[in-house]
């Protein structure tokens, strides 16, 4: 059965075609935390560790259309992209993912109180680099008789 997935920060989905006629009682799944089997009319047909812990109690699968298996793994990560899902499977390039836009509120609370304190800190810094700028300039002003042509402004940043 071909195997493909497609993700989000917050979730891997893995598709897989199923062969006509097979229902949702022919299947058992096995997602998490750190493997998944998926098992066929008693047959093995999937069996690997997952590239990272998933919440086995929010992990899902449904069959759509009676063509598509689809096993939705919550990751316990919300933070990176999966190269793969199973540590067996050839690997995608992360940095080619192009991710949805998303909102501080769509964040957990740790990763979100991090971002809101890079965010400050950046701020801040601005707000410093713009009272140094402002001082420097009032210097300048008082004393014309320097020349300040040859100064490096990065210099000490």
């Amino acid at each position: 059965m071909n195997r493909s997935f497609e993700q989000t920060l917050k979730e891997v989905t893995v598709q897989m075609e199923i062969p006509s006629g097979g229902t949702a009682k022919q299947f058992k799944i096995q997602a998490g935390p750190t493997r998944l089997v998926v098992t066929y009319k008693g047959e093995t047909i999937v069996e690997g560790d997952l590239y990272a812990p998933v919440h086995e109690d929010e992990s899902t699968w449904y069959i759509e259309d009676g063509k598509v298996l689809n096993i939705v793994l919550d990751k316990r990560k919300n933070t990176e992209w999966w190269p793969h899902v199973l540590t067996t499977d050839p690997k995608i390039d992360v940095k080619k993912i192009k991710p949805e836009s998303s909102k501080l509120s769509d964040l957990d609370g740790e990763t979100r109180a991090t971002v809101e304190k890079m965010m400050f800190d950046q701020r801040q810094k601005s707000a410093e680099e713009q009272r140094k700028h402002q001082l420097l300039e009032k210097f300048k002003r008082e004393h014309p008789e320097l020349d300040f042509s040859q100064v490096d402004k990065n210099k000490n940043n």
